[in-house]
Parts: structure tokens; C-alpha cells; sequence
């Protein structure tokens, strides 16, 4: 491995974005792994930058941490992933980004209608939700969730 391949945690919060403290705290949660030098600094593989990079791409997206780590468990620690394990993440993930793509469309189509409260509280409500069905149907936005 080349010197030049590591990173010390400084270029990386650059290269990255964040905070030092954030890659600190996806080292101690193991999603990010440092070598040490014999001066007990930090030094991070190049490719912790796409790593790190999935992982604000996966908040984005409305991913919790579980599902993050999950997912990076997948890819090889040590070495550069491959297109191959990129797209074992990305097959994994596209059922879940396909449902939270549904929800989004269907939440910026009713939002102009109706959010499916219940509430009669709108004279446009009677409409949509005559004899209050959405509430009938259960609590929350049915129309959106149900």
C-alpha cells in the first residue's frame, strides 16, 4: 500500500464534509476503521471517502444508522470496494428507495389535496372524507399511509 493512499482524518473531514468528530464517532461505530502510525495518528484508506460519502447519501435518503451499517457491512474493509460490491448495496437498497419514492409522490399529490386526517375540519374535507371513512379506516394520514 502507498503512503499516498492515506488520508490523515483532517483531509478526510475536508475531502468529506464532516466534522472530524462525525468520522470519529463512524470509526467507533465501525464504519470507517483507521490505521495507526507510529505516532498514533490516524490514517484512513482513500476509499473511506466513498464510504463516507454513502453514508451522508444514506441519511439523505432517510436511512437510520442500523440500516447503514448493514448495508456497509457488506462492502470489504482494507481494500477499494468494486462495482460489484457497490451494486450488491445499491440491488439491497432499491426496494426501499422505490417505497420511500411511492411515499413522497403520493405526499406531494395529497398534500394539495388532502393529507387523509379526518378532521372535517375543512370545508373541502366533506368531499374527500364524507361521514369521516379516513378516520374510520384508522389513526394518521390514511390517504397518504394507508
Amino acid at each position: 500500500m502507498d503512503r499516498n493512499d492515506l488520508l490523515p482524518i483532517g483531509e478526510l473531514a475536508r475531502r468529506t464534509g464532516l466534522a472530524v468528530s462525525a468520522i470519529r464517532y463512524y470509526e467507533d461505530k465501525g464504519l470507517v476503521q483507521a490505521l495507526r502510525t507510529s505516532g498514533n495518528q490516524r490514517r484512513f484508506l482513500r476509499s473511506d471517502i466513498r464510504r463516507l460519502s454513502f453514508i451522508l447519501i444514506a441519511q439523505k435518503l432517510g436511512l437510520g444508522l442500523a440500516e447503514i451499517e448493514e448495508q456497509l457491512a457488506k462492502l470489504p474493509q482494507g481494500r477499494t470496494p468494486t462495482v460489484s460490491d457497490w451494486q450488491t448495496i445499491s440491488r439491497s437498497l432499491r426496494t426501499e428507495i422505490d417505497t420511500r419514492i411511492a411515499l413522497l409522490n403520493r405526499t406531494r399529490m395529497k398534500l394539495d389535496e388532502c393529507i387523509g386526517c379526518g378532521c372535517l375540519s375543512l370545508q373541502r374535507c366533506a368531499l374527500y372524507n364524507r361521514d369521516d371513512r379516513a378516520g374510520a379506516a384508522g389513526p394518521g394520514p390514511r390517504y397518504v399511509l394507508g
